[in-house]
């Protein structure tokens, strides 16, 4: 299987197998107008198996999400098809509509308008407590 490189754009590789459709979904890659592969399943010798995602495009993308998905991401950022700079996302402090409260009982699921706030509590183990009631997230 061939996939073109990119000349200016991003690699996003390390993706724990089975995340890169999730992070495809998150970053909404699909209203791009530009080429975007999703490589499944790829061989690691690190861990076996994992995703990898090539933007033929330099946009923003949302570092938090990716941080929030999977910290073990590598983000490659390339120029004139050189890889320029390289770096790890950190599981972000604060999450704001990245995902949403599923406490029934929780504001946000009457009032429609207000952001899903998400406050890591406990780094080490990524757990994640909504702004508004508490509930407890673990990434």
């Amino acid at each position: 299987m061939n996939i073109d490189s990119i000349k200016n754009g991003f690699v996003i590789d390390h993706i724990k197998a089975g995340k890169g459709m999730e992070i495809y979904e998150k970053l909404n890659l699909n209203k791009l107008d530009c080429q975007v592969a999703i490589i499944t399943n790829a061989k690691s010798k690190k861990t076996g198996r994992k995703d990898i995602i090539k933007i033929d495009k330099n946009i923003n993308i949302d570092i938090d999400i990716l941080g929030f998905i999977d910290p073990g991401i590598t983000i490659n950022i390339v120029k004139d098809d050189k890889i320029i700079d390289k770096f790890h996302p950190e599981a972000p402090n604060e999450l704001i509509n990245i995902v949403e409260c599923q406490n029934p009982r929780c504001i946000t699921s009457v009032e429609k308008d207000l952001d899903h706030i998400f406050i890591l509590t406990d780094k080490e183990n990524q757990v994640y407590r909504c702004k508004y009631c508490e509930m407890s997230l673990k990434r």
